[in-house]
Protein backbone atom coordinates (compact mmCIF):
# COMPACT_ATOMS: atom_id res chain seq x y z
CA UNK A 1 0.00 0.00 0.00
CA UNK A 2 1.29 3.46 -0.88
CA UNK A 3 1.36 5.73 2.17
CA UNK A 4 0.68 9.39 1.35
CA UNK A 5 3.62 11.67 2.16
CA UNK A 6 2.45 14.87 3.80
CA UNK A 7 3.76 17.73 5.94
CA UNK A 8 6.82 18.62 3.89
CA UNK A 9 8.30 20.77 6.66
CA UNK A 10 7.79 18.12 9.35
CA UNK A 11 10.93 17.75 11.48
CA UNK A 12 10.22 14.19 12.51
CA UNK A 13 11.96 12.50 9.56
CA UNK A 14 15.14 14.37 10.52
CA UNK A 15 14.72 13.56 14.21
CA UNK A 16 14.20 9.88 13.46
CA UNK A 17 17.55 9.63 11.68
CA UNK A 18 19.64 9.66 14.90
CA UNK A 19 16.85 8.36 17.14
CA UNK A 20 17.97 4.75 17.28
CA UNK A 21 21.61 5.63 17.79
CA UNK A 22 20.60 7.76 20.79
CA UNK A 23 18.07 5.24 22.13
CA UNK A 24 20.59 2.39 22.14
CA UNK A 25 22.97 4.52 24.22
CA UNK A 26 20.17 5.70 26.52
CA UNK A 27 18.95 2.20 27.33
CA UNK A 28 22.48 0.91 27.85
CA UNK A 29 22.98 3.71 30.39
CA UNK A 30 19.73 2.64 32.06
CA UNK A 31 20.89 -0.98 32.21
CA UNK A 32 24.26 0.11 33.62
CA UNK A 33 22.52 2.10 36.35
CA UNK A 34 20.42 -0.94 37.31
CA UNK A 35 23.55 -3.09 37.42
CA UNK A 36 25.31 -0.48 39.52
CA UNK A 37 22.48 -0.50 42.07
CA UNK A 38 22.66 -4.30 42.12
CA UNK A 39 26.30 -4.03 43.14
CA UNK A 40 27.77 -5.32 39.88
CA UNK A 41 31.43 -4.41 39.51
CA UNK A 42 32.29 -2.48 36.33
CA UNK A 43 28.61 -2.00 35.54
CA UNK A 44 29.25 -0.20 32.25
CA UNK A 45 31.37 -2.98 30.81
CA UNK A 46 28.84 -5.59 31.91
CA UNK A 47 25.98 -3.53 30.43
CA UNK A 48 27.51 -3.97 26.97
CA UNK A 49 26.70 -7.68 27.12
CA UNK A 50 23.03 -6.82 27.43
CA UNK A 51 22.82 -5.14 24.02
CA UNK A 52 19.97 -7.44 22.84
CA UNK A 53 17.84 -6.15 25.73
CA UNK A 54 18.74 -2.49 25.12
CA UNK A 55 17.89 -3.07 21.45
CA UNK A 56 14.47 -4.51 22.33
CA UNK A 57 13.68 -1.49 24.52
CA UNK A 58 14.78 0.91 21.77
CA UNK A 59 12.79 -1.03 19.18
CA UNK A 60 9.61 -0.82 21.25
CA UNK A 61 10.02 2.95 21.55
CA UNK A 62 10.58 3.21 17.79
CA UNK A 63 7.55 1.09 16.95
CA UNK A 64 5.44 3.29 19.21
CA UNK A 65 6.78 6.41 17.51
CA UNK A 66 6.02 4.99 14.07
CA UNK A 67 2.46 4.19 15.12
CA UNK A 68 2.00 7.78 16.30
CA UNK A 69 3.68 9.43 13.31
CA UNK A 70 1.72 7.45 10.73
CA UNK A 71 -1.52 8.10 12.59
CA UNK A 72 -0.82 11.85 12.48
CA UNK A 73 -0.67 11.55 8.70
CA UNK A 74 -3.96 9.68 8.56
CA UNK A 75 -2.22 6.40 7.77
CA UNK A 76 -1.58 3.13 9.60
CA UNK A 77 1.82 1.75 10.55
CA UNK A 78 0.85 -1.82 9.74
CA UNK A 79 -0.11 -0.87 6.19
CA UNK A 80 3.56 -0.59 5.22
CA UNK A 81 3.84 -4.37 5.56
CA UNK A 82 1.07 -5.18 3.10
CA UNK A 83 2.13 -7.38 0.21
CA UNK A 84 1.41 -5.98 -3.25
CA UNK A 85 -0.34 -8.91 -4.90
CA UNK A 86 -0.33 -7.36 -8.37
CA UNK A 87 3.49 -7.46 -8.47
CA UNK A 88 3.98 -10.53 -6.27
CA UNK A 89 5.77 -12.77 -8.80
CA UNK A 90 8.14 -10.06 -9.98
CA UNK A 91 8.84 -8.97 -6.41
CA UNK A 92 9.74 -12.53 -5.39
CA UNK A 93 12.11 -12.89 -8.34
CA UNK A 94 13.81 -9.61 -7.47
CA UNK A 95 13.96 -10.68 -3.83
CA UNK A 96 15.68 -13.92 -4.83
CA UNK A 97 18.32 -11.98 -6.75
CA UNK A 98 18.74 -9.58 -3.84
CA UNK A 99 19.23 -12.48 -1.42
CA UNK A 100 22.01 -13.87 -3.61
CA UNK A 101 23.79 -10.52 -3.33
CA UNK A 102 22.99 -10.13 0.36
CA UNK A 103 25.44 -12.80 1.52
CA UNK A 104 28.67 -11.19 0.29
CA UNK A 105 27.46 -7.61 0.83
CA UNK A 106 26.38 -8.29 4.42
CA UNK A 107 29.17 -10.58 5.63
CA UNK A 108 32.36 -9.84 3.68
CA UNK A 109 32.69 -6.24 5.02
CA UNK A 110 32.29 -7.66 8.53
CA UNK A 111 35.26 -9.98 8.05
CA UNK A 112 37.43 -7.50 6.13
CA UNK A 113 36.89 -4.62 8.55
CA UNK A 114 37.50 -6.86 11.58
CA UNK A 115 40.75 -8.17 10.10
CA UNK A 116 41.81 -4.63 9.19
CA UNK A 117 41.08 -3.14 12.62
CA UNK A 118 41.73 -6.07 14.98
CA UNK A 119 43.87 -8.49 13.03
CA UNK A 120 41.26 -11.25 13.38
CA UNK A 121 37.48 -11.39 13.26
CA UNK A 122 37.38 -13.29 16.54
CA UNK A 123 38.95 -10.38 18.43
CA UNK A 124 36.09 -8.15 17.32
CA UNK A 125 33.44 -10.78 18.08
CA UNK A 126 34.82 -11.28 21.59
CA UNK A 127 33.96 -7.66 22.36
CA UNK A 128 30.54 -7.90 20.75
CA UNK A 129 29.27 -11.34 21.79
CA UNK A 130 29.47 -11.77 25.56
CA UNK A 131 27.84 -14.30 27.92
CA UNK A 132 24.32 -13.77 29.23
CA UNK A 133 22.23 -15.79 31.68
CA UNK A 134 19.83 -18.29 30.14
CA UNK A 135 16.75 -16.13 30.70
CA UNK A 136 18.49 -13.23 28.95
CA UNK A 137 19.31 -15.44 25.97
CA UNK A 138 15.71 -16.68 25.74
CA UNK A 139 14.35 -13.14 26.00
CA UNK A 140 16.77 -11.93 23.34
CA UNK A 141 16.05 -14.87 21.05
CA UNK A 142 12.31 -14.22 21.10
CA UNK A 143 12.00 -10.43 21.23
CA UNK A 144 15.16 -9.08 19.61
CA UNK A 145 14.72 -10.36 16.03
CA UNK A 146 10.98 -9.69 16.08
CA UNK A 147 11.14 -6.11 17.32
CA UNK A 148 14.18 -5.07 15.30
CA UNK A 149 12.52 -6.34 12.12
CA UNK A 150 9.44 -4.21 12.84
CA UNK A 151 11.44 -1.09 13.71
CA UNK A 152 14.73 -0.75 11.85
CA UNK A 153 14.03 -0.88 8.11
CA UNK A 154 10.57 0.68 8.53
CA UNK A 155 12.07 3.74 10.21
CA UNK A 156 14.90 4.41 7.81
CA UNK A 157 13.42 3.35 4.49
CA UNK A 158 9.62 3.36 4.85
CA UNK A 159 9.22 6.47 7.00
CA UNK A 160 12.34 8.64 6.73
CA UNK A 161 13.57 8.08 3.16
CA UNK A 162 10.45 9.07 1.17
CA UNK A 163 9.81 12.09 3.39
CA UNK A 164 13.37 13.35 3.05
CA UNK A 165 13.04 13.05 -0.71
CA UNK A 166 9.89 15.18 -0.63
CA UNK A 167 11.48 17.77 1.65
CA UNK A 168 14.89 18.03 -0.01
CA UNK A 169 14.00 17.21 -3.60
CA UNK A 170 17.24 15.19 -3.75
CA UNK A 171 16.82 11.48 -4.30
CA UNK A 172 20.47 10.67 -3.65
CA UNK A 173 20.43 12.46 -0.29
CA UNK A 174 17.21 10.72 0.73
CA UNK A 175 18.91 7.36 0.13
CA UNK A 176 22.32 8.29 1.54
CA UNK A 177 21.32 9.77 4.90
CA UNK A 178 19.12 6.91 6.13
CA UNK A 179 21.73 4.41 4.93
CA UNK A 180 24.50 6.21 6.82
CA UNK A 181 22.46 6.38 10.01
CA UNK A 182 21.42 2.74 9.64
CA UNK A 183 25.11 1.84 9.66
CA UNK A 184 26.05 4.37 12.36
CA UNK A 185 23.38 3.21 14.82
CA UNK A 186 25.35 0.02 15.36
CA UNK A 187 28.14 2.05 16.97
CA UNK A 188 26.02 2.31 20.12
CA UNK A 189 24.76 -1.28 20.05
CA UNK A 190 26.59 -1.86 22.29
CA UNK A 191 28.43 1.35 23.16
CA UNK A 192 32.00 0.31 23.93
CA UNK A 193 34.59 3.05 24.25
CA UNK A 194 37.02 1.48 21.84
CA UNK A 195 37.81 3.37 18.64
CA UNK A 196 38.49 0.25 16.60
CA UNK A 197 35.24 -1.35 17.78
CA UNK A 198 33.23 1.76 16.85
CA UNK A 199 34.78 1.82 13.38
CA UNK A 200 34.19 -1.90 12.92
CA UNK A 201 30.53 -1.59 13.86
CA UNK A 202 30.09 1.22 11.33
CA UNK A 203 32.00 -0.20 8.38
CA UNK A 204 30.71 -3.75 8.76
CA UNK A 205 27.17 -2.53 8.01
CA UNK A 206 27.78 0.39 5.64
CA UNK A 207 27.79 -1.49 2.29
CA UNK A 208 24.69 -3.50 3.25
CA UNK A 209 22.90 -0.37 4.46
CA UNK A 210 23.58 1.40 1.15
CA UNK A 211 22.44 -1.69 -0.75
CA UNK A 212 19.17 -1.81 1.20
CA UNK A 213 18.60 1.91 0.69
CA UNK A 214 19.04 1.66 -3.08
CA UNK A 215 16.97 -1.52 -3.29
CA UNK A 216 14.04 -0.13 -1.29
CA UNK A 217 14.12 3.20 -3.11
CA UNK A 218 13.83 1.30 -6.39
CA UNK A 219 11.37 -1.35 -5.13
CA UNK A 220 9.66 -0.21 -1.90
CA UNK A 221 7.16 -3.07 -2.06
CA UNK A 222 10.00 -5.43 -1.08
CA UNK A 223 9.86 -4.11 2.49
CA UNK A 224 7.59 -6.88 3.92
CA UNK A 225 9.91 -9.58 2.60
CA UNK A 226 13.11 -7.84 3.69
CA UNK A 227 11.66 -7.34 7.16
CA UNK A 228 11.33 -11.13 7.49
CA UNK A 229 14.84 -11.69 6.12
CA UNK A 230 16.19 -9.06 8.51
CA UNK A 231 14.56 -10.75 11.49
CA UNK A 232 16.05 -14.12 10.54
CA UNK A 233 19.52 -12.61 10.14
CA UNK A 234 19.33 -11.04 13.58
CA UNK A 235 18.05 -14.29 15.08
CA UNK A 236 21.22 -15.93 13.79
CA UNK A 237 23.26 -13.22 15.53
CA UNK A 238 21.52 -13.79 18.86
CA UNK A 239 22.10 -17.54 18.58
CA UNK A 240 25.83 -16.83 18.77
CA UNK A 241 25.48 -15.64 22.39
CA UNK A 242 25.29 -19.13 23.97
CA UNK A 243 28.69 -19.86 22.39
CA UNK A 244 30.31 -16.92 24.19
CA UNK A 245 32.77 -17.85 26.92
Amino acid sequence: MVIPITAQQNRWPWLMLPARLALFAFWQIAVAIVLLFLGVADAWQVSAAWWPVTAVLANLVCIGLLHTLYRREGARYWDIFRIQRQTLKKDLLILLGALILTGPIAFVPNILSANWLFGTQQAALDLFIQPLPLWGIVLAGVLFPMTIALAELPIYFAYVMPRLEVQTGRRWLAVLLPSLFLAAQHCTLPLIWNGRFLLWRFFMFLPFALFLGLLLRWRPQLLPYLVVVHGLMDLATVLMIPMAV
